[in-house]
């Protein structure tokens, strides 16, 4: 599928404090910190993204995974549409649960729930934001999002809440976009594996996986566990 036609908590870098990121405005979600995975047709790269993201949740959170709402939606959405079956397959594979999913269109109210939206590519990203409704601060690619995450010190985080550290790590990341630029134009891009073999699926699901883990980990404040 193709899409349509001063810094306190930086390592080395002083002057941002987390939580200080002026006009921005979180999702609606009140003690639910909300979470949008958007792709093109939310049947193979954002559904992916949904359900890692919940198992990484799980695992580290327990039943107070339930205070973050994880969900996906297609700029281009197939209503009602299944996951595709070598994105259910590679799921599986890593533990996460496919079933029960239906591919939903990106509509206004998505984003404006939403505390923290991300996105497969920079066009995805684009496209949410001219959504309007503020999303300019909570809206990211996902590579993107985890670049800048790395480079916050999650010690400078709040240390009540789980909902307030990760609108605190959002507004963190939001601050340090124009400071920390991707080393190339694609490196912030998920590619789209739809048609493909199963073996594309599984390196786009490594690719995925791989950027939501030190995500989670930073949104939660608790480090991953091994499964066996």
């Amino acid at each position: 599928m193709t899409t349509p036609p001063d810094a306190r908590g930086i390592r080395g870098h002083p002057g941002y404090a987390p939580g200080a990121g002026a006009g921005y405005a979180p999702g609606a979600g009140g003690d639910v910190f909300r979470i949008l995975h958007v792709c093109t047709g939310n049947v193979c790269r954002s559904p992916m993204a949904e359900r890692l993201t919940r198992l990484g949740l799980v695992r580290r959170l327990g039943d107070g995974a339930a205070g973050m709402l994880v969900e996906s939606a297609g700029t281009w959405g197939h209503e009602g549409a299944p996951m595709e079956a070598h994105a259910a397959a590679v799921l599986a594979e890593y533990g996460a649960d496919p079933s029960g999913f239906t591919g939903r269109e990106l509509l206004d109210d998505h984003v404006i729930d939403a505390d923290l939206v991300l996105t497969a590519t920079l066009d995805h990203r684009s496209q949410v934001i001219s959504m309007g409704h503020a999303a300019g601060l909570r809206t990211f690619t996902l590579k993107e999002f985890t670049r800048l995450v790395r480079a916050i010190d999650t010690a400078t985080l709040p240390e009540g809440s789980v909902t307030e550290r990760a609108r605190a790590l959002v507004r963190a990341a939001a601050a340090l976009r124009g400071w920390l630029l991707a080393p190339s134009p694609d490196a912030d891009e998920v590619s789209d594996p739809y048609g493909a073999p199963i073996s594309y699926f599984r390196s786009i699901g490594a690719e995925i996986h791989d950027a939501l883990e030190p995500t989670v980990t930073a949104l939660t404040g608790v480090a991953a566990t091994v499964q066996t």
